[in-house]
């Protein structure tokens, strides 16, 4: 039976292969490492990257969520070990929650609060596409600059990078 997730579900499992190949250059030398005070640590920013699918699917499964009462700084990981198990639990979690999702529910709405205050409502959907996947691929574009910075080969994207080509055998041409 086709659901209006239908779509997201295959886009989902697209960009999780863009993003284990972004995460895989990730080196682990390099975890604690900073561009600039004010940024996260390159291990941070792998781990966010990691966890965001999983924990924000299951935010959906709500009818909502207090800000005041979630922690936003991501922790510091310990190895590469640990950034890559947190990525396949994630994936897993948020395929579970996008398969099990009815179309009435997609639909349904979602508030976002900050105590008493409502910040917005909107169809779950909507959030799921926002904050979900929008929010990863921001943060996935961050580690793409993070690697360059470190002078790591960055994966294709979506089309050729400066180090490698999906049509040229991987010589960036």
């Amino acid at each position: 039976m086709t659901t209006i997730l239908d779509p997201m579900l295959s886009e989902f499992r697209e960009e999780v292969e863009t993003t284990r190949r972004i995460l895989s250059r990730v080196p682990a030398d390099k975890l604690a490492w900073k561009p600039h005070p004010k940024s996260m640590s390159l291990g941070q920013l792998a781990i966010h990257i990691a966890m965001v699918p999983g924990r924000l699917a299951k935010l959906t499964q709500l009818d909502g969520f207090d800000v005041t009462q979630g922690s936003f700084i991501p922790p510091s990981p310990g190895s590469l070990e640990e950034i890559q198990a947190t990525f396949e639990e994630s994936v897993r979690d948020a395929e579970n929650c996008i398969q099990g999702m009815t179309d009435e529910r997609a639909r349904g709405v979602w508030c976002l609060r900050a105590g008493d205050k409502e910040i917005f409502t909107k169809p779950r959907i909507s959030v799921m596409r926002s904050i979900m996947l929008n929010h990863w691929y921001h943060h996935r574009g961050q580690l793409s600059v993070y690697l360059r910075l470190l002078d790591v080969p960055i994966p294709a994207i979506y089309g050729r990078s400066a180090d490698e080509s999906p049509f040229a055998g991987g010589n960036g041409a």
